[in-house]
């Protein structure tokens, strides 16, 4: 790892400790490797405090180059976006991502909703992560959710509380409890464990997350995110009474007045159940 690589691994990891493990993990990959592109390139850049306009054109253009996918330049603008904020450079990485050149794309969400295969499902050997799996489908939980996720403190009768420290970005939310399987899957959480960690008392969350990788490519259960656009789909259904653009229902430009309306409050609504708040977030799992 070069000075630069090391100094700005001390700042995801041990100055700014403020979103979860596994996207600080993310974040300090992209952020050595950005260390390692501008030393290959002539760079004598060793302090994150250095960070020039000219640093961050160069990374762009190689980027794209490189032709990379749009949404790998994106995770990559936002960790030099993330940097700058932290080295009080925020003026640095000044343009949209438009002006950058970067194009703005909706990915297709067709196919990527999934339901828990519960053959599969019943193949997992560790209790805590099978009910991890379902808090992702019955609520639309991501991974570090639903494995850290401790009931007695989400359990607020009528809605779960999720803390900071468990939500990507760090930002507290509220979901519904609505349905009776969201009910029943609380019942068994505290039937399984009186509503403890979904972390078992001998392991760490790192450990866990490892576990969760291990068991769910085992059994063919990898890539559960598709479990949260099950989530947003049959929420959308619920709250507007018709299946969303990418279940084969009408598309935005269809609908008018109050169906319009009522498509913009459900979007809004899913979006921060999903922890986004943004309206553009629900194109992705929706479909416009």
């Amino acid at each position: 790892m070069s000075q630069l690589g090391y100094k700005l691994n001390q700042l995801v990891h041990k100055t700014h400790k403020e979103d979860g493990y596994s996207t600080r993990g993310s974040r300090g990959d992209i952020l050595n490797q950005m260390a390692k592109q501008l030393r290959d390139a002539g760079f004598n850049l060793r302090d994150p405090k250095g960070l020039k306009e000219k640093h961050v054109t160069f990374l762009v253009n190689l980027w794209k180059e490189q032709s990379l996918a749009t949404k790998t330049i994106k995770n990559r603008m936002s960790a030099l976006r993330w940097w700058a904020d932290k080295v009080g450079k925020r003026n640095i990485v000044h343009k949209t991502n438009e002006e950058y050149g970067i194009a703005r794309v909706f990915s297709s969400p067709i196919g990527k909703s999934k339901s828990l295969d519960l053959e599969k499902h019943s193949k997992i050997t560790d209790d805590h992560l099978k009910l991890s799996l379902r808090l992702q489908q019955e609520f639309g939980l991501r991974r570090e959710e639903c494995i850290k996720f401790i009931l007695s403190y989400a359990d607020q009768q009528d809605h779960l509380r999720l803390k900071g420290s468990w939500t990507k970005g760090g930002k507290p939310r509220q979901i519904p409890i609505r349905t009776d399987s969201q009910k029943k899957l609380l019942d068994d959480i505290r039937a399984f464990n009186k509503g403890a960690s979904m972390i078992p008392a001998e392991k760490n969350y790192k450990q866990q997350l490892d576990n969760y990788v291990y068991q769910t490519s085992r059994v063919g259960l990898s890539k559960n995110h598709g479990l949260r656009h099950h989530y947003a789909r049959e929420r959308y259904f619920s709250l507007t009474g018709w299946k969303c653009p990418a279940d084969g229902g009408p598309k935005r430009a269809e609908l008018s007045g109050e169906l319009r309306k009522q498509d913009v409050e459900a979007r809004m609504i899913i979006s921060r159940e999903l922890g986004h708040e943004r309206f553009s977030i629900t194109y992705t799992y929706l479909g416009s």
